[in-house]
């Protein structure tokens, strides 16, 4: 298997200012950025540097655009584990993988984004029959996560954050947990999403209690319906 195999680079650029983020984690992130834009003159005083993150919470509410945003912000190559690659049916394996791609990380002094956390770092007892290669595997994950250099972040995401194993869970310095978002934060994900097309394209039926990534499928959806009958009609 080669590192090339296991890891997506991924340039999207997406700014924090883009984001609806909660105020609580907005100031998480702000202050987490600002550590590693600083990090000479805190190190300088002996200050520890937070470089690992847990992101938990419903599917597509914003997890994956905070990794992309945090990694423009500190102006670092953003890496994604590729864990259809990285999970073999072998464990051992699987644990080569991971330390492959946490080295490949730590060289580069890049951001490191494990989706889908819960896949590789399972509570040591759910699974009886692998019990023994999966505690193999989440020692290893463990002691990449405790020697993964400062200059080097980790953000970690998953859906299940009770399926992760403690020790593992213990080991993030800031947990943040993302909701679906409210009535109010979706119209205004709505009007700024919808600002960048004609006003005749802009009056769409709008979906609530569905997640920014839904949001966003059901508004290019509506704006391509209404497009194809506007050029079907002439």
């Amino acid at each position: 298997m080669f590192i090339s195999d296991l890891i997506i680079k991924d340039k999207e650029q997406i700014l924090l200012d883009d984001l609806f983020l909660s105020p609580e984690n907005n100031a998480k992130i702000r202050q987490y950025v600002k550590e590693h834009i600083y990090i000479n003159e805190l190190q300088r005083y002996g200050l520890p540097v937070n470089n690992k993150i847990l992101l938990h919470g419903s599917s597509g509410c914003g997890k994956t655009a905070v990794a992309k945003a945090i990694a423009g912000e500190v102006q670092k190559e953003l890496l994604i584990l590729n864990l259809s690659n990285v999970v073999c049916a072998r464990m051992g394996e699987t644990a080569q993988n991971v330390k492959m791609v946490f080295e490949r990380a730590a060289k580069d002094k890049s951001v490191l984004f494990l989706d889908e956390f819960d896949q590789v770092a399972k509570l040591r007892n759910l699974d009886d029959k692998d019990a023994g290669e999966m505690r193999r595997l989440v020692t290893t994950i463990i002691q990449l996560i405790d020697y993964m250099p400062q200059d080097c972040l980790l953000l970690c995401a998953t859906n299940y954050k009770d399926f992760i194993d403690p020790a593992i869970l213990r080991r993030f310095q800031i947990k943040l947990g993302f909701e679906m978002p409210a009535r109010e934060t979706l119209d205004k994900y709505y009007n700024k999403l919808l600002a960048g097309f004609p006003p005749k394209l802009r009056n769409i039926q709008r979906a609530y209690e569905i997640s920014f990534a839904e949001a966003r499928d059901h508004s290019l959806t509506a704006i391509k319906s209404s497009l194809i009958r506007d050029i079907e009609s002439q």
